[in-house]
């Protein structure tokens, strides 16, 4: 342990009921440091975090911080010591005040029976003020924007004098603006000798933002690197335990001909005059800023949400689609960019998620037949390498890579003709991001249309045929071959 060292996480092992989350594993934190911690889903991130904050106990191994031995009973014991968490799913209290929300434990430790509020609102604006964060700290919490939230919470982690700050995958909900100034604010914090443990899964904002990062695999240390000295194919090679060299799977050679046609759509705010066509055995990628339209584009098609006009043609045939019901029956389905909210049932099993789309083909007449949900769901889950117990498991108790593939394998149970994916791997790890890639090429290759909606250019790069790029809710041109690179698809997404 250095002098400069903040935290040390010595000989960890946390045990769950049949399963070794973490095995003697050892962390160092540098004040003033950017600390990336990454992983697959399932090795042993979150329940680290969780045991530096507080949230959890460890079996065996030692904490220190400063160089002096802790043990935490509960997060307000590791706030204490300076350690705050911004989770991932934020952690507020939406119906009270802004002020409410950044000074909770202290308003909660008070013995106090009244509460200051004008000195709570001056204190709570002093602080919005050192980030320069124009948020009135009056207004009640569920009325602000998701980043607006975050930031609270950063704030709130503040307020408690901490020297330690955990990020967990803190851009999860964010736009590309947002995302902007919640880096902006991480890097204020290491100028202020505020350490920062980052977890995420996107390696451009590891590279971007982080010292350096720490790999897990398995519950395990694999290895700390200084990221100016490393690469994007070192961490993951590390990550995975293999050589991801095929990162991408090839591209289709075998294009055939337009079998699904959208003419002059609009719905009037969001999108207007939208035409394209999606041809046999390709992939093609919907780019664009956010808040271009690509996503209330690919709801409205599929029937999810309402079109003021437009026509859709499959095979040739005029199509009459007036809700999402519709669109299944015709063979289209659209996977959500919010899994946990709009895609699964999180408190129902793997089986139960992966029928509901059609709920006929597991019955018998009027009744459910238990044999054929669980032989669809067995098939399936198979199909899309889901780890679980069983197919009984709990959806929400699944990693959300496992989570993602369960959406692809409910809306590969109505052996569909077309599938539009808004964001098909966000908050996916590499493992199973590559796993996905694979799948989706061979649903293009078995003729099956696919949409791709992406925020992540190498992704909409890697992985698509042609490219449609939308700008404030019109097609702003076509590329395709060599012409998908990312100065021609941001030169258009940028109006050009």
């Amino acid at each position: 342990m250095t002098e400069d060292t903040i935290l040390e996480v010595r000989n960890i092992v946390k045990l769950f009921p049949g399963v070794r989350a973490l095995s003697d594993f050892s962390l160092e934190l540098k004040r003033g440091e950017i600390h990336g911690i990454v992983g697959e889903n399932g090795a042993g991130k979150s329940t680290l975090m969780n045991i530096i904050s507080g949230n959890m106990a460890p079996n065996e191994g030692e904490i220190l911080v400063e160089g002096n031995m802790v043990s935490f009973e509960n997060s307000r014991d590791a706030q204490n010591c300076g350690i705050s968490i911004v989770h991932q799913e934020l952690m507020n209290c939406p119906h009270v005040s802004v002020a409410e929300n950044i000074f909770m434990s202290t308003i909660d430790s008070s013995k106090s029976k009244f509460m200051n509020y004008k000195k709570l609102c001056k204190d709570a604006a002093d602080l919005l003020e050192v980030f320069d964060v124009h948020i009135d700290p009056r207004q009640t919490m569920k009325n602000l924007s998701v980043s607006d939230q975050q930031i609270v919470e950063i704030v709130k982690a503040i307020s408690n004098d901490s020297k330690i700050v955990i990020f967990d995958e803190p851009t999860a909900s964010l736009t590309e603006q947002e995302t902007t100034q919640l880096f902006r604010i991480i890097h204020d914090l290491k100028k202020r000798g505020i350490s920062t443990l980052y977890i995420s899964h996107r390696m451009e904002e590891i590279f971007l933002n982080c010292d350096r990062v720490t790999v897990l695999k398995d519950g395990k240390f694999v290895d700390t690197l200084i990221v100016a000295e490393t690469s994007r194919d070192q961490i993951i090679s590390k990550m995975v335990g293999r050589d991801l060299s095929d990162f991408y799977p090839p591209k289709s050679g075998d294009v055939g001909d337009a079998f699904f046609e959208v003419k002059d759509f609009s719905n009037g705010k969001f999108f207007h005059g939208i035409s394209f066509s999606l041809k046999k055995g390709e992939i093609l990628g919907l780019s664009g800023l956010v808040g271009s339209g690509r996503t209330e584009l690919a709801r409205a098609i599929c029937g999810v949400d309402q079109s003021e006009s437009g026509t859709i043609y499959l095979n040739g045939e005029q199509l009459v689609i007036n809700n999402y019901r519709d669109a299944i029956k015709h063979g289209i389905v659209y996977l959500t960019e919010d899994r946990k909210t709009e895609g699964l049932m999180l408190n129902m099993s793997i089986m139960q998620n992966i029928s509901v789309l059609d709920l006929d083909q597991v019955s018998n007449g009027f009744f459910m037949s238990y044999d054929k949900e669980k032989k669809q769901a067995q098939t399936l889950s198979s199909e899309m390498n889901v780890k679980s117990t069983s197919i009984a498991q709990k959806t929400g108790t699944l990693s959300g890579g496992n989570q993602q593939k369960v959406l692809i394998a409910k809306s590969l149970s109505i052996s569909p003709k077309i599938i539009f994916m808004d964001e098909p791997t966000r908050g996916v790890d590499v493992g199973a991001r590559v796993e996905i890639y694979n799948k989706l090429r061979e649903l293009a290759d078995k003729g099956i249309g696919i949409v791709m909606i992406s925020s992540e250019l190498p992704e909409i790069i890697g992985m698509c045929d042609r490219v449609l790029v939308v700008h404030e809710g019109k097609i702003n041109g076509e590329v395709c071959g060599v012409d998908i690179a990312e100065e021609t698809i941001i030169h258009k997404a940028s109006g050009y």
